[in-house]
């Protein structure tokens, strides 16, 4: 009797795992992927692992250099600032006020984003076209500059970012995602599901909402590098967090001061924005490049 052959049976990947499968095969993905890991786990853990309290001063080490300088101490890794304060328990404080505080921002902005959008992209005629335009306009003022104007409006402080780079960030959810929605409406497989008896809300969360998650991941890893550079860039032109406060951008215009004596001061909070900005763009160019190919 022969041998029974057993052919293995051709495994369908789901549409997630397509997309895991392809971003795990980008490098650059996947330190992108490690960047934003660690930055999680210092966000929940930098009060437990700060060797130093975040304002404690010690008038004997003023501007002391990084370990790695002949002058520095391996006490104070990051060396010290004008005050004396340990500025590696700052960067790590200052982790939850930049990164941390971003993706609250982002998530709200979102939630209430998903909201406004998801209505108005399942309207039609006037109201969608006046909502259309409306939200040009709006988008056509830099999320930075609308933050500004908040800032203006309400007042400077840190708790005043997280409503004005909130209300910049909310149009722009709600743009993409009624875009998204008003694009799928046109597809022959709405129409199908309307033939079939659905009501609205039915072809939303059931034949439209499969089909737009991916344009809301990629607009969220957008949003929270723009939150970013929105909380430091107030931070620094001082409407945002004010001294004596670890956010990154405050600490880069209070080292300003010190530039030529200690740069070290201003270099080391601006390295900490540019990592953290570019390990959250690394991931949102990994998922585009990975959901590109199962869209088309």
């Amino acid at each position: 009797m022969p041998p029974i052959k057993i052919y293995k049976q051709d495994y369908i990947a789901s549409p997630a795992g397509r997309v895991w499968k392809a971003f795990s095969h980008n490098p650059f993905a996947l330190i992108g992927l490690w960047g934003v890991g660690f930055l999680l786990v210092l966000t929940l853990l930098a009060p437990f692992i700060a060797p130093y309290s975040v304002n404690e001063q010690n008038q004997q080490i003023l501007l002391l250099p990084p370990s790695w300088d002949p002058l520095g101490h391996v006490e104070y890794f990051l060396g010290t600032d004008d005050l004396g304060r340990d500025i590696f328990s700052r960067i790590l404080h200052g982790v939850q006020l930049t990164f941390g505080m971003s993706l609250i921002i982002v998530t709200c902005a979102l939630f209430f984003g998903f909201i406004i959008g998801a209505i108005s992209g399942m309207m039609r005629g006037l109201k969608s076209s006046i909502l259309g335009h409306l939200l040009d306009g709006l988008l056509s003022i830099p999320s930075l500059l609308m933050a500004i104007l908040v800032v203006a409006v309400i007042g400077p402080g840190l708790s005043n970012v997280f409503w004005a780079v909130g209300i910049a960030m909310v149009p722009q959810f709600i743009r993409t995602i009624h875009q998204a929605v008003h694009e799928e409406l046109q597809k022959e497989y709405v129409t199908a599901a309307k033939l079939d008896g659905a009501n609205d809300l039915q072809i939303f969360w059931y034949v439209i909402m499969p089909n737009i998650w991916e344009a809301l991941i990629i607009q969220v890893t957008m949003a929270i590098s723009a939150a970013i550079l929105d909380i430091a860039a107030l931070g620094f032109l001082n409407l945002g967090a004010q001294a004596p406060s670890p956010e990154w951008g405050a600490m880069i215009a209070q080292g300003l001061d010190n530039l030529l004596l200690a740069p070290w001061t201003v270099t080391i909070p601006g390295v900490a924005i540019l990592f953290s900005v570019l390990a959250v763009n690394l991931v949102g160019d990994g998922l585009r490049s990975a959901i590109a190919p199962i869209r088309n």
